[in-house]
């Protein structure tokens, strides 16, 4: 049975009210080549629930887990340990199906997780306010570029070219809507970033200056040293953190100056999930800002009779009220996968984050020492935390999808990220965690040595 509660006469006055000429006009930005133009081949017009399920379970076990070989990829994923009572706490009822706070009175729990929430991710970035989460780090990254625009009233970005492609690509397709000017880059395999030519490329016109910390390639940056220049412009400066584990063991991105920190949380607490749903950070240094912030921001006071409470102080949003005005269209957090960041957090504690960190490199550079015996492979990191490039002197796509197909997950080749950069085909990004044993640096090199000969 369909549920198909509009009638043509309804989608007709919908269609005329917005002058669109027909359902399929609303589709025009869609390139032709990517829309169907009839059932999916193959695919059978209806199945019983039994058929489904079966097909599925024959799809699902063509996957290789991560669990279930050496995992090596990163590039903004990271597979980290997720405690058993992370899971246990964030399926209790009264978290999994809360929604957003719209009525603060009746929802102090979340409230209250919100608070600790916010509070974490302030102390972790180094900044005077955080707020309650976004989607995603990519979509975090734009909402920082905007905001940027706010508050200096310029229309010109600066992209690191060491940025993450995809946060790059958000920005650029956003910014189509918002007549900002994109000044991006390409990264080049050098070992140290090239932040002289970053700061040269910063002007009186600039609003904002994009960075990531560590870079795509697993670099570490002197923020301090762009965070100088671009405020001498009049500029702010946004650093972009795929990799929050790395805070545990570097100094943060407000400590050296960032005005604007944001990130992808999914490390902590977040497993890997087919690639979602992630959890984007968002904080500012300077707390005068906060009223240009997207999202929103939970706050602790006292009721009446002098209670310990939690609301929900800034909503600046404010599309019920603000509508168009609004300074972000991010109408809801991702609560769910807060909760999880948060419990996690709360778990390790700091002395715990700093082991996890200190793990992390350790186990890292073992990897870059093992690679490094290799004939043909370079590493070319001058700093890492637990991410590194290596270059290989071939096509790392065919080599990844070589040891992919023997059941090694070796890493990420910059040739995907980078298709248009020929320069980058050779470039591997080798991601490692807590999670990988010497085995499995023994058995990727192993298989990376043989691929090569």
């Amino acid at each position: 049975m369909r549920y198909l509660p509009l009638t043509d006469t309804d989608r007709e006055a919908m269609l005329a009210k917005i002058g669109a000429s027909s359902i399929d006009a609303l589709f025009a930005d869609v390139p032709e080549e990517a829309r169907l133009s009839g059932p999916i081949e193959g695919l059978p017009l209806h199945a019983s629930e039994m058929a489904v399920e079966r097909h599925m379970r024959r799809l699902s076990r063509k996957n290789l887990a991560a669990a279930d070989a050496p995992f090596f990829l990163g590039a903004g994923a990271y597979r980290h340990h997720v405690p058993a009572s992370v899971d246990h706490v964030i399926q209790r009822g009264e978290f999994l199906t809360a929604y957003t706070p719209y009525q603060p009175e009746i929802a102090q729990g979340t409230l209250q997780m919100l608070f600790e929430f916010q509070t974490q991710v302030a102390r972790l970035y180094g900044c005077a306010v955080a707020n309650a989460s976004m989607y995603d780090g990519s979509t975090a990254c734009w909402e920082a570029v905007a905001m940027a625009a706010r508050v200096t009233r310029r229309k010109r970005v600066v992209l690191s070219g060491a940025l993450h492609p995809h946060y790059a690509e958000v920005v650029r397709t956003m910014a189509k809507f918002t007549d900002d000017e994109i000044a991006d880059a390409l990264p080049t395999l050098q070992g140290t970033p090239d932040n002289d030519g970053l700061i040269a490329r910063i002007d009186e016109e600039t609003s904002c200056v994009v960075v990531q910390y560590p870079d795509i390639l697993g670099r570490i940056s002197d923020l301090g040293a762009i965070a100088e220049a671009a405020h001498a412009r009049g500029a702010l400066l946004i650093a972009v953190n795929t990799e929050p584990v790395a805070l545990g063991a570097i100094k943060s991105p407000g400590e050296l100056g960032a005005d604007i920190v944001v990130g992808e949380g999914q490390s902590i607490g977040v497993g890997l999930q087919f690639g979602g749903p992630y959890l984007g950070l968002f904080a500012v240094r300077d707390a005068k800002h906060v009223r240009q912030m997207p999202g929103r921001l939970c706050g602790e006071t006292v009721d009446a009779e002098g209670k310990r409470g939690f609301v929900l102080t800034l909503s600046t949003r404010e599309q019920h009220i603000r509508r168009e005005k609004a300074t972000s269209n991010i109408c809801t957090n991702s609560g769910l996968c807060a909760l999880a960041f948060s419990v996690h957090m709360t778990l390790l504690g700091e002395k715990g984050m700093r082991r996890l960190a200190a793990w992390n490199h350790s186990l890292a550079c073992e990897a870059a020492d093992r690679l490094a015996r290799i004939p043909g492979v370079r590493i070319l990191n001058d700093s890492f935390f637990n991410e590194f490039t290596v270059t290989i002197g071939t096509d790392a796509r065919e080599v990844v999808r070589k040891l992919a197909d023997d059941g090694v997950l070796a890493g990420v080749s910059l040739g995907r990220l980078f298709p248009q950069v020929d320069a980058l085909k050779d470039g591997l990004l080798v991601a490692v965690t807590e999670t990988t044993t010497r085995e499995d640096i023994e058995t990727l090199a192993s298989a990376l040595q043989e691929a090569l000969a």
